[in-house]
């Protein structure tokens, strides 16, 4: 690297130039072009080479001893023993080799969830997958926690989801052209830190000041004012949580009987929306959406719901839906409700107006931009047809044979016999965890590639040491970011840590299958292959970038972004016979005959309101409160929540609660006091914070402390730092999706001794 420009680095959190002092990283310092900069960077230094590092392979102690599945209920309690690399490729080359001649690949689960790293080459998830399928194949997930149900559901709607996600109508459009823009879920900023590839500039708090500015005016529904930045000066409606999707009907239904709907729009680019509107006059179900029928549901006056719809057919109006709200039980309904009301008031298609997917649930979304086709390290082909929903995981593991139902399909789980993992954490980002570590105990082995002693890795078999960001050299290429950057490898790893690519090659070579992985490359080869193609795809799009070894020396470029903002689905609106959608009809299908012919009950092919299971409108709440999870500010999800930024941040290293006076009171809580949090599935520890930015009856808490289990006076278990995932429920969202339902929970909180090293005494 040249000696006249800074190391780089970048993350999914952003860009930072690296400081080194005798071979250890000192500092992370902000990207010159950021002008808002986030600091969750500076969170890895202390950790690099700290006591959660591993530094070599290491074997479970009763699984070296007796083989796989010995002791399998003592994952996340027994030893672990150190191996060198020859030794743990022998291992790992001759399990796979014994899974897959005695059970086949289907026996195999990929796992991996695509945040590892930002770099381009060094994607777990491409690595992993590419590995397995050189052996044959894996069974596979599909979906994501994020917004699985959306995923699903969406594409009967409008024919694809992703797509529309990537290309939200711009904040420029609506800077200045929206009237009004109501924030169903909020707009988190906090989650504006990332973005999945890096980040270059942050942009999302200065887009929500710009557009407030302008004379925008914000209406955040969500049980937290703190939802949205203060800078959108927003009015808060909040109303019980998982009750949106009543909302939206019901102002449906007051644009529907005040005749503010917008006919010609719904004639010319929708269909089925005769039994939508049978629905909402109640016709098919004895039940009108009425702003009252709302009220008694959502806790939210009647009026404040019929005077917003009103305004909304009044100017121009942006409906925005977080992904949060896909995450509950039923979780289709909110976005098939949200785009039945957008379609309702006509706007989708124009400046400013229309709907838009999880304003700042990412940086990139709302950004001008346009889609840059970089190249990835090629997967090869899976042969194993079989996968799962994502958060199916427990359920395939405890009922292999089993069958399920999912997206128009009857499925039948795998019998998993061998868990591979390699980027990702699921007792971070899976429920009721519980119930995750009775499924963990099924396969006979599970691999786990980690450069730190996360609850996965202590839950494994085989555990490879991998390096992180900053040991290795990587490209850093975002279809969503103007940046791109060359990760330089500020530091040589800690102990045997190896890259991911380098711990496959070895492993192929014991099966002798390194020549089907490597193609004979080094990572610099491949580095150069990816970024060489992904030249000549963007140069095909009229792109220019500089030659590789001109963009190494400088170390990052920005490419143009287009002067022109995004309109969501503005081609489909300008022409739909020459833009038609991807669904049957090629409209936008507000009822589908395809869903409604799966026949699930709680899917009708249109938008429908259901109860979750848990709820405060159930009939006997007693002194239970709904949790609600939401993405932590000082971490992306669980990474580097053992490092200084987060752990500075969480009082007594327990994760915060939030909740309000009236529920704090009675409870004798207040600020700075240790709680437990629990129900039937699990408790945790947290520092309680009273605030009035919270609906009664909600109290809420960030995802992302590590789990860090004990046992309490009774022998169940409690986790220590916090993770509220010991409490959300493991269930699907419907059998259309499938997706995680962790915002449907309730739980009972109650001030603890801080004496009592569990918070049960």
């Amino acid at each position: 690297m040249p000696e006249n420009r800074p190391l780089l680095t970048a993350a999914h959190w952003g860009t930072y130039e690296v400081k080194t002092e005798n071979g250890r990283v000192t500092a992370l310092l902000p990207f010159s072009e950021d002008p808002n900069p986030s600091p969750i960077g500076q969170g890895i230094v202390d950790v690099m080479d700290g006591p959660t590092r591993i530094t070599q392979p290491m074997i479970r102690k009763s699984w070296l001893k007796s083989g796989p599945g010995a002791r399998a209920e003592l994952r996340g309690q027994d030893a672990f023993v150190a191996v060198d690399w020859p030794t743990a490729e022998r291992l790992v080359a001759d399990e796979l080799e014994r899974v897959r001649t005695r059970f086949g690949n289907g026996a195999i689960y990929g796992g991996s969830y695509g945040w590892a790293s930002a770099g381009r080459f060094h994607h777990a998830q491409s690595q992993v997958h590419r590995f397995l399928n050189c052996v044959g194949g894996y069974v596979r997930s599909l979906n994501t926690y994020s917004y699985a149900a959306a995923e699903v559901a969406v594409p009967h709607i409008l024919g694809d989801f992703r797509s529309y996600v990537n290309s939200a109508t711009s904040w420029s459009s609506i800077i200045g052209t929206t009237d009004l823009f109501v924030a169903f879920g909020g707009i988190p900023t906090k989650n504006g830190q990332i973005d999945n590839g890096g980040v270059g500039q942050h942009g999302q708090e200065s887009a929500v000041a710009e557009a407030a500015a302008s004379g925008v005016q914000f209406v955040n529904i969500n049980p937290s004012r703190a939802a949205i930045p203060a800078s959108a000066n927003a009015a808060w409606l909040a109303p019980r949580p998982t009750t949106d999707t009543a909302i939206l009907l019901a102002m449906a239904y007051e644009l529907l009987i005040a005749d503010l709907h917008d006919r010609s729009f719904l004639a010319r680019y929708c269909v089925g929306f005769e039994p939508v509107e049978a629905y909402l006059r109640g016709q098919s179900d004895g039940i009108a959406k009425t702003a009252d029928w709302a009220a008694e549901i959502s806790g939210l006056p009647a009026e404040d719901i019929r005077s917003l719809a009103h305004r909304m057919a009044a100017g121009r109006t942006m409906i925005s839906v977080s992904w949060s709200l896909t995450r509950q039980q039923y979780g289709e309904q909110p976005y098939w409700a949200a785009l039945t009301l957008a379609a309702m008031l006509g706007q989708i298609g124009r400046p400013g107006g229309g709907i838009g997917f999880g304003y700042s649930a990412t940086n990139g979304i709302g950004a001008q931009y346009q889609r840059l086709r970089y190249a990835s390290l090629p997967q090869g082909e899976n042969r194993v047809q079989d996968f799962i929903p994502v958060a199916r995981i427990a359920d395939m593991l405890l009922h292999p044979g089993a069958p399920y139902d999912y997206n128009g399909e009857r499925r039948t789980y795998p019998d998993i016999r061998l868990v591979y993992w390699a980027g990702g954490n699921p007792f971070h980002h899976h429920q009721d965890l519980a119930r995750l570590v009775k499924a963990w105990q099924r396969p006979e082995t599970i691999i786990t590639h980690e450069w730190c002693w996360t609850a996965t890795a202590q839950h494994s078999d085989i555990v490879l040491p991998c390096t992180n960001h900053l040991e290795r050299t990587d490209l850093a290429l975002s279809p969503r970011d103007p940046y791109l950057v060359h990760m330089d490898q500020a530091v040589e790893p800690v102990g045997a840590a190896r890259d991911d690519y380098d711990i496959f090659a070895g492993i192929a070579g014991q099966m002798g299958l390194k020549e089907a992985f490597t193609e004979g490359r080094s990572k610099a080869d491949w580095l150069r292959w990816i970024y060489d193609r992904s030249r000549a795809n963007l140069a095909a799009q009229g792109l220019d970038i500089p030659a590789f070894e001109s963009f190494k020396a400088r170390g990052w470029h920005r490419i143009d972004m287009p002067d022109r903002p995004t309109i969501l689905m503005e081609a489909f609106i300008a022409d739909p016979a020459a833009a038609p959608l991807k669904t049957p009809s090629g409209r936008i299908e507000l009822y589908s005959e395809t869903v409604a012919g799966f026949g699930y009950p709680s899917c009708p092919g249109h938008a429908a309101w259901h109860a979750s299971e848990e709820w405060l409108g159930r009939a006997e709440i007693g002194d239970r409160l709904h949790l609600i999870c939401v993405q932590p500010a000082n971490k992306l999800h669980s990474q580097l929540d053992h490092g200084g930024f987060s752990q500075g941040q969480k009082p007594d290293g327990r994760e915060p609660v939030r909740l309000s006076p009236v529920d704090a009171q009675p409870r004798g809580i207040g600020t700075g006091d240790l709680v437990r949090l629990h129900n039937a599935r699990g408790s945790c520890l947290a520092t309680a914070v009273v605030t009035d930015d919270l609906r009664p009856g909600v109290v809420e808490m960030s995802t992302g402390a590590w789990f860090d289990p004990a046992r309490d006076a009774t022998g169940a278990v409690i986790c220590k730092a916090g993770n509220p995932n010991t409490l959300t429920p493991d269930i699907g969202t419907s059998s259309l999706a499938q997706g995680p339902s962790a915002h449907s929970c309730l739980i009972r909180l109650d001030r603890v001794d801080p004496a009592d090293g569990t918070g049960t005494g």
